[in-house]
């Protein structure tokens, strides 16, 4: 169902995918949007070690939310920053596309700790953290990306 990667010796691995996932703060989501165009946006993302899925937060309505109702089938980019070898202009980035499945979170308990993973993955602010958990919580929607497919690549800009 998934195509094989065409350029396979920059291929890496899931291990490899998945560390990017875990410590990068953000990546690209493309969705089926209205009239067929396609529809990317920057979000924010927590990779759960536990049951292998992405989550994020947004709000209860909007163009996200109904691109997700119409076609739950997505796609999800994230690239690390890159480093350059001695001597070398070139920038070397490693790039993650997993494509799923997206459902809402129904869980509250669930919902708590997909938050609290978010805000830690930028801050160890404990009262900026229960500040969120207070006031915004209860206006939260949370995500949930059941991955299908996950690829990798290292790409060099040269």
């Amino acid at each position: 169902m998934f195509r094989e990667m065409r350029r396979f010796k920059q291929q890496i691995s899931e291990e490899e995918c998945i560390r990017i996932l875990k410590e990068q703060p953000r990546g690209v989501l493309s969705m089926i949007g209205d009239d067929g165009y396609p529809y990317g946006i920057p979000l924010d993302h927590w990779y759960s070690e536990e049951d292998g899925k992405l989550y994020f937060h947004c709000a209860k309505v909007g163009y996200k939310i109904d691109a997700i109702h119409a076609c739950n089938k997505v796609s999800y980019c994230v690239m690390d920053e890159g480093y350059r070898k001695e001597g070398e202009w070139a920038l070397n980035i490693n790039s993650v596309v997993v494509f799923g499945r997206m459902h809402a979170v129904e869980n509250e308990e669930m919902k708590r700790q997909i938050c609290t993973n978010l805000v830690r993955k930028f801050t160890d602010d404990e009262a900026y953290l229960q500040k969120e958990l207070t006031n915004a919580f209860p206006r939260v929607h949370c995500l949930e990306l059941t991955i299908e497919h996950m690829s990798g690549k290292l790409v060099n800009e040269s």
